[in-house]
């Protein structure tokens, strides 16, 4: 059925979201935080292995062989900071960790990958790119077999199972699941084109002007003997003349894919950008495609449209129906081979 390919084009387009750029500077200070909490563990295990814990903290009950790092540890819980940054008033419960703050000023970045030389700021950004190399995903999800290596891009994902989608558009209403797609939406209003050719032309999204740059990458080779247009690949050459034979002159610009209706394209753009402006009143879910929550509402309001001639039995999807009218037939359903 189209409304259940469409659904799982968008989770695909979605999971293959990654992260490339580093924390923020919450996530950053929370990696600190995170890194001296480990720090004390190894101090105990190191110096202190197979002694009795003798000072414990009152807050989470965590104990130290002894109390100078039970009062480092107290630092965590009250966020007593005593080291501040001169530069932007920032404060940090120990001096190493205002030095390793400092670089994000200074642009150092000590911590350098081995196999592909990229480097960062804190040591725990590289553990987490190094991921990447070794094929790590410690991140499942527990609905489905998926795993990744961010729990961000977890946390996205996480979304197409409970339906969430958290930014919401004031102007028009519409609602998004990923917050770059939310960005995105949200230049049509401001009629904002952030991304910029060298040539000077401009465009809404990345993805347009990575097809724009190879325009000026590599000659046209490829010429529609119909229109005269040319394309740098035979691929989107091929995606084009469908455009005369088939009589679909709407085309996608994320992916070259045509529509005979105008309505049927801005639906299938919608797996690209994220959008949802469909929203059930009953539960919140949302859906790209208007017929998608027609068929959901089907759920709340218990209608079963599609009769059985035979014995008048109803059911919700039409499926189902004929799943179930081979009782009378006698016949197995066959999958057909396209």
């Amino acid at each position: 059925m189209a409304f259940i390919k469409e659904e799982s084009e968008e989770i695909r387009i979605e999971e293959t979201f990654s992260i490339k750029q580093e924390e923020t500077e919450e996530q950053k200070d929370l990696m600190l935080l995170k890194e001296e909490c480990q720090e004390l563990n190894d101090l105990e295990e190191k110096f202190n292995p197979g002694e009795i814990s003798l000072f414990t903290c009152q807050q989470c009950g965590k104990s130290f062989t002894q109390k100078a790092n039970l009062n480092r540890h107290i630092r965590i819980h009250t966020r007593k900071k005593t080291y501040s940054c001169p530069q932007c008033a920032k404060s940090f419960t120990q001096n190493k960790y205002l030095n390793a703050h400092m670089r994000t000023h200074t642009g150092e970045k000590p911590f350098t990958c081995l196999q592909c030389e990229k480097s960062f700021s804190l040591k725990g950004n590289l553990k987490t790119h190094m991921r990447i190399h070794n094929g790590e995903k410690p991140f499942k999800c527990p609905h489905c077999v998926k795993s990744f290596t961010h729990k961000k891009n977890l946390n996205t994902h996480m979304r197409h199972h409970t339906g969430v989608s958290p930014y919401l558009c004031d102007l028009c209403g519409k609602s998004f699941s990923r917050k770059e797609s939310f960005k995105t939406h949200m230049t049509i209003h401001t009629g904002e084109k952030p991304f910029i050719c060298q040539c000077g032309k401009s465009f809404r999204c990345k993805e347009n002007l990575n097809q724009h740059v190879s325009i000026h990458s590599r000659d046209k080779c490829c010429v529609c003997h119909q229109c005269g247009k040319g394309f740098t690949d035979r691929k989107r050459l091929k995606r084009h003349v469908k455009t005369h034979i088939r009589g679909k002159p709407f085309m996608c610009h994320h992916c070259g894919k045509c529509f005979a209706k105008k309505a049927n394209r801005e639906d299938h753009v919608r797996i690209h950008t994220g959008e949802k402006p469909f929203t059930c009143s009953h539960c919140g879910k949302c859906f790209t495609v208007k017929g998608n929550l027609n068929i959901h509402m089907r759920v709340h309001t218990r209608e079963k449209p599609y009769k059985c001639l035979q014995c008048e039995k109803s059911f919700t999807y039409h499926t189902i129906l004929k799943r179930h009218l081979q009782t009378h037939s006698g016949k197995k359903m066959q999958c057909s081979v396209v």
